[in-house]
């Protein structure tokens, strides 16, 4: 024996045989293939022995389900060459096909009898027509899928194990049922459903169905050429389960079809509203609805405008748009589910708001300052009734209802108004129209007050009134001529007026929206009288002058007036002339006059200067410069520029012409009496004429003084008195003064104890009547000696004048 050996492997292994293959071995002239039971090896079952050119052989017959031992030999001559073993089963049984069912038209139900040591089965299914199918299965029963409607097919069936399958059983024959109708269903009302569908190959009759059973109570059985059915009588809106199956000659059940949910059209809707929303820029129907029932499913509304604008929705409520004013909708409402639309509901007339007004606003008056305006428009289409808007600057407001088309509102003057209207019905308001800016005349000023700044010019002032921008202030005289002036101030200055004319002055205030209100009120004003013209003057006695003047006023008092450096001088007069008296000496007037009235006073006349006589010295002295020479001097004389002095004596006169305020004067004889007269003038000319009473020349200086000694120190003085029985006084002055006066009527007296031996000065002169010494006399020089102790000679040295 070779110890090269061949290899071996089971080709197939059925329930009664097995086919072995194997390698070629060198020099074999044949093969020998032997099968025991493994359970007995050495009482081999079956064997065979194939020529040296064969490698795949039969062996049998085998009992099914065995573990054999298969054995191969290479025989050279009977002589084994080399030897090998396998192990192999043999397949399950033949299966035994207890029936075919048909499950539906597509499906075949096969049960069979189970085999020992089968690890699964094998299904052969196969028609007249070619068809073929193999596919495996685990157990009983088994179901064979993807068949042809109402069809007839042969079935087998093998047993599968590990080693391989059994012989195919016997064939048994089965047809799969009528397939399931093709159905379609429809609802075409509320309350009906029509079943329909295509005939079948087959089909004898047909069966139709309905869940619930109300819909349709029996089974009905239905030849083969009806292929539709109408189910009636149902509620709307409910659901239906239907299937439809068909009956072949066998009397065999199709296949149903599948379950079809059909459900019945919803029923009309009820009432619906409809409102109008909007936001700015655009509007909208709003239109809402009761629910209809509905069992199964959504339904679907619709609203349908005949303004071809539609909405769907599956809520109580939609939105139609876009819409204008104006418009009127038939509206109609559907609802729907899978089945189709319900009947539509009634045409609903709808009509959507008024549009603006695009017609202009008129508004008119407002010219008072309670003033009621009157605002107009246009009607518009499908408006119920309108409001009117009056806005004022000031952010008042006012609002008016009317079915008209106009309305009346408070407009006070000055104001403007913001006005416009809008019309309104049930559905909503129209957007607001046109805007008119109105603007009320301006309010006439109050307060007005009329002041004659001069004879020609009027200053007029007012409080400031509403609304105005401007004022035009007119003055008019009875003439017809007018005077205006404009100024945004409350104030204007109408000048170039006629002096003594009555005037009409209005203040008519201004804007640009509005003009000029005319229907300001007039005040009237006169202008002050015209000024006295033509002043003459007639001077009377020194402080009094006549005045007249020329003047055509109509109706004036005249006032003139003195001025001068101490004040002023007046007189008043109605006519055309008056006095001006008390007039200061020595003063230069200015004399002006003024006309009055009630409407003011004139302009002064142009002056007329005016001087007075100057005045006369209020003091006048004269005093004795000697015997024969006087000095006159006088107080200052206001005005006075020159003096004429005259003194005037029985015994003649004396006079002198001087710009000074004294005089010498001469050739007036001591102890007379004389009066004294001046005349004063001025620079101009004027005179005045001045008289002094009383006064008298100075008493006469003594004469025969003679100077004689006395018994012991004494001296007596002895003189010659003047006329006029004048006293006297004696003065004796040296290195000790002596004096003494004589009795009235005396020419003598006695001076004492004088001290000889010195010079001494001698004055006798006469006494005043205010008891004072006349100066002017002439002194004595006497030189008075010693004689002892007692007094010597007394010796005159001549006479002196004092300083």
């Amino acid at each position: 024996m070779s110890h090269t050996c061949i290899t071996v492997t089971v080709f197939s292994v059925t329930s009664k045989n097995m086919i072995v293959r194997w390698t070629r071995f060198p020099d074999a002239t044949s093969y020998k293939v032997t099968v025991s039971p493994s359970s007995t090896p050495d009482d081999p079952t079956a064997f065979a022995q194939f020529g040296p050119n064969t490698v795949m052989g039969s062996v049998g017959p085998l009992s099914p389900n065995v573990v054999y031992e298969v054995k191969v030999e290479a025989l050279a001559n009977q002589v084994v060459l080399s030897t090998t073993f396998l192990g192999s089963r043999t397949a399950p049984q033949t299966v035994d096909i207890v029936n075919v069912n048909a499950q539906d038209s597509s499906t075949l139900i096969v049960a069979f009898t189970p085999v020992v040591g089968a690890t699964g089965y094998q299904l052969r299914v196969e028609n007249a027509q070619g068809y073929f199918s193999q596919e495996a299965v685990a157990s009983s029963p088994a179901q064979i899928g993807s068949l042809q409607p109402y069809t007839t097919y042969s079935v087998s069936i093998m047993a599968v194990n590990s080693a391989g399958r059994s012989q195919p059983s016997a064939s048994v024959e089965a047809r799969t049922l009528l397939p399931p109708p093709l159905v379609t269903t429809s609802s075409p009302t509320n309350d009906s459903i029509v079943v329909s569908w295509l005939p079948a190959d087959g089909s004898v009759s047909y069966s139709v169905t309905s869940v619930p059973a109300e819909a349709y109570p029996n089974t009905t059985l239905l030849s083969q050429n009806m292929t539709t059915v109408t189910l009636t009588d149902l509620d709307a809106g409910t659901l239906h389960i239907i299937q439809v199956y068909g009956w072949d000659q066998e009397g065999r059940k199709g296949e149903a079809g599948p379950y079809i949910n059909q459900t019945t059209r919803p029923a009309t809707p009820g009432p619906f509203t409809v409102t109008v929303e909007r936001s700015p820029g655009q509007a909208w129907l709003n239109v809402s609805w009761e629910p209809v029932f509905q069992d199964h499913g959504a339904v679907e509304y619709t609203v349908n405008s005949s303004l071809d604008l539609q909405c769907t929705t599956t809520q109580l409520h939609c939105i139609l748009e876009p819409i204008g004013c104006a418009e009127t909708h038939i509206l109609h409402l559907v609802a729907a589910n899978e089945a189709g639309p319900s009947t539509p509901t009634g045409p609903e007339l709808f009509g959507t708001f008024p549009c603006r007004s695009r017609s202009p606003l008129e508004v008119e008056g407002g010219a008072t300052p309670r003033g009621t305006c009157t605002c107009s428009w246009e009607s518009v289409e499908l408006a119920d009734g309108y409001q009117g808007f009056i806005k004022r600057n000031d952010g008042v407001e006012d609002v008016c209802n009317t079915t008209g088309n106009s309305c009346h509102f408070h407009c006070p003057c000055g104001f403007t108004y913001l006005t416009s209207v809008l019309a309104y019905n049930l559905a909503g308001d129209s957007d607001p129209g046109p805007v008119l800016n109105y603007t009320t005349m301006p309010c006439c000023p109050d307060h007005v007050t009329i002041t004659a700044a001069t004879t020609d010019t009027f200053e007029v002032t007012w409080a400031e009134s509403r609304g105005a921008d401007v004022y035009e202030t007119r003055a008019v005289d009875g003439g017809g001529v007018a005077l205006v002036c404009n100024d945004s101030a409350p104030v204007c200055v109408l000048s170039d007026l006629r002096c003594d004319r009555p005037y009409t002055v209005t203040v008519s205030p201004c804007s640009e929206a509005r003009g000029c209100n005319p229907a300001c009120p007039p005040h009237p004003k006169d202008t002050p009288p015209c000024t006295p013209t033509d002043l003459s003057l007639a001077q009377g006695n020194g402080s009094s002058v006549t005045v007249s003047w020329a003047a055509e006023n109509r109706d004036a008092n005249y006032t003139v007036s003195a001025v001068g450096p101490r004040g002023r001088h007046t007189c008043w007069s109605d006519a055309r002339s008056c006095v001006v008296d008390a007039l200061t000496c020595g003063s230069s007037y200015n004399f002006i006059a003024v006309a009055h009235s009630d409407a003011g006073q004139s302009l002064p006349s142009y002056s007329v200067p005016l001087e007075t006589a100057p005045c006369c010295p209020a003091s006048l002295e004269v005093d004795p410069v000697t015997q024969a020479m006087s000095n006159v001097s006088w107080s200052h004389a206001r005005g006075a520029d020159s003096f004429v002095t005259t003194l005037t004596s029985p015994r003649g006169h004396a006079s002198c012409h001087t710009q000074d305020s004294h005089c010498l004067m001469g050739c007036i004889t001591c102890g007379t009496n004389y009066t004294v007269t001046m005349e004063t003038y001025s620079r101009s000319g004027h005179m005045a004429n001045c008289s002094y009473q009383g006064f008298s020349s100075s008493a006469c200086c003594p004469s025969g003084i003679k100077l004689y000694r006395t018994a012991g120190s004494g001296l007596r003085v002895h003189w010659r008195p003047s006329s006029g029985g004048h006293n006297y006084t004696v003065e004796m002055t040296g290195s000790t003064n002596y004096t003494c006066s004589p009795l009235p009527g005396q020419s003598s007296c006695d001076l004492e104890n004088i001290e000889c031996g010195n010079i001494y000065v001698l004055l006798v002169a006469p006494l005043a009547a205010d008891g004072t010494r006349v100066e002017f006399c002439h002194q004595r020089l006497y030189l008075v000696t010693c004689s002892g102790y007692n007094l010597g000679m007394v010796i005159y040295r001549g006479k002196q004048f004092v300083d």
